[in-house]
C-alpha cells in the first residue's frame, strides 16, 4: 500500500509539472462549451410579481392572455418557487436552525398523513413509483391516489394538477382522499398566487402529471442580532433605485383590469434592463452597506446560495434530451437563474420576449 501511495504521488507530481509548463490560454467557461449534436434543452424563466401581493381588486381572470402565451410555448415541465416536501422533511429535522423557515414555507401534511398512513418520504416514494408505471390514460382512481400521495408528500401543487385532470364528477372522496383532503384541494384551486393561478392550470392543460418544486431555503439562518440585521438591510434598500422600482410597480398595477394590461406588466418585469435596476436597488446596495457586522454581505451570500441551489434543482429536471422547461419565479430571481443555467452544457436559455409579445 505504501509503494502504491508513493507511485500515485510521483505520477501526480509529473502531471503537475507538465500542466505548469503549458502556457495559459483562456479561462474555462462552461457556457461556451455547448452540446454540438442532439437535442438541446430549453428553459424559459418567467419573472413574476407575487400575485398574492397585488391589490385585492385584481381579477385572476385577467391572466388569460398571459396563460395563453405560456401554453403556446408548449413546456414539457413547469418548475415553481415552492419548497419540496422532502426538503421540508429535512428542515423539520433541524428545528434549531429552521423552525421559522418551516413555519413560513412548509406545508402541514398531518391531515394527509392521517388519511394515507404515510409520512413525507414514504408518500413521495410511492408517488414516484406510481408515476413510473402510470398508463397514458390513467384511471380516476389512480389520479385520486396520486393526489392523496402528493398531499402527504408535501407537494400540494402537484396534487392539484391531478385534481384538475379529473373530470368534475370524479373530484370526490376515495382512493386516499377523505372529505378534509377534498376540501383542501377545492381551496387550493383558487389560491391567489402564481403557483395556483398560472403554473398548476397550465400543467394540467398541457397534460403534465406534476409540477416541480425548485425553491431552496437551506441557506436560511438566524443572525445573532436580528433587529440590527433588519435595520441595516432596510437602510441599504432606502435608495433612489428602490424608489424607481416602486414608481414603476404603481404604474403597472394601475392597468391590471384587462388581460393586455396584465401581459404588459409581465413584459415590464421580464425586460433585460430590469436586472440592473433590481441589483442596484437590492443586492448591490446590500453588498456595500457599512455595518461593522457586514450584514449586507451575509444577506448577499444567502441570496446567491439560494439561487444556485434553485438552479441546480431546475437543472435536475432537464435530464432528458429536448426538455422544454418553464420556470415561474419571483422577478428578482430571474436574471440570476438565467445566468447560472446558461453555464449548463446542454441548456439554452430562451428569452421571454417572443412569448410575451
Amino acid at each position: 500500500m505504501r509503494r502504491l501511495s508513493v507511485c500515485i504521488l510521483f505520477v501526480a507530481g509529473v502531471h503537475a509539472q507538465v500542466f505548469a509548463a503549458e502556457p495559459h490560454t483562456s479561462e474555462f467557461s462552461p457556457s461556451t462549451l455547448k452540446l454540438a449534436r442532439g437535442q438541446i434543452n430549453e428553459v424559459l424563466v418567467l419573472g413574476t410579481p407575487h400575485l398574492s401581493q397585488l391589490p385585492k381588486s385584481f381579477d385572476a381572470g385577467q391572466l388569460s392572455l398571459l396563460n395563453e402565451r405560456l401554453s403556446n410555448w408548449q413546456p414539457k415541465a413547469i418548475a415553481i418557487e415552492e419548497i419540496s416536501g422532502l426538503q421540508c422533511a429535512y428542515l423539520r429535522s433541524y428545528p434549531q436552525r429552521y423552525s421559522d423557515t418551516v413555519k413560513s414555507y412548509c406545508q402541514d401534511t398531518s391531515a394527509a398523513k392521517a388519511a394515507t398512513g404515510l409520512d413525507t418520504v414514504e408518500a413521495m416514494a410511492q408517488a414516484e413509483q406510481l408515476l413510473s408505471v402510470l398508463p397514458a390514460s390513467p384511471s380516476a382512481a389512480q389520479r385520486r391516489t396520486l393526489a392523496s400521495l402528493f398531499l402527504a408528500a408535501g407537494e400540494p401543487a402537484s396534487a392539484t394538477v391531478q385534481w384538475l385532470r379529473l373530470p368534475m364528477n370524479e373530484r370526490r372522496v376515495g382512493d386516499g382522499l377523505n372529505e378534509r383532503l377534498v376540501a383542501t384541494l377545492h381551496s387550493l384551486r383558487v389560491r391567489r398566487d402564481e403557483t395556483y393561478l398560472i403554473a398548476v392550470p397550465l400543467a394540467a392543460k398541457s397534460g403534465h402529471e406534476r409540477v416541480y418544486t425548485m425553491d431552496d431555503h437551506t441557506a436560511d439562518k438566524s443572525e445573532a442580532d436580528e433587529k440590527a440585521y433588519g435595520e441595516a438591510i432596510m437602510k441599504a434598500w432606502d435608495n433612489p433605485f428602490t424608489a424607481e422600482r416602486k414608481r414603476i410597480a404603481v404604474t403597472l398595477q394601475s392597468h391590471l383590469d384587462t388581460p393586455a394590461g396584465v401581459l404588459a406588466m409581465y413584459r415590464a418585469h421580464n425586460e433585460r434592463g430590469v436586472a440592473g435596476l433590481v441589483f442596484k436597488s437590492d443586492f448591490g446596495a446590500a453588498l456595500e452597506e457599512p455595518s461593522p457586522q457586514h450584514f449586507g454581505r451575509a444577506y448577499v451570500a444567502y441570496w446567491e446560495a439560494r439561487n444556485l441551489r434553485m438552479a441546480s434543482n431546475i437543472r435536475e429536471t432537464m435530464s432528458t434530451p429536448g426538455m422544454r422547461t418553464l420556470v415561474i419565479v419571483g422577478a428578482s430571481h430571474k436574471a440570476y437563474l438565467e445566468a447560472y443555467l446558461n453555464q449548463m452544457h446542454d441548456v439554452r436559455v430562451v428569452s421571454t420576449d417572443d412569448t410575451l409579445r
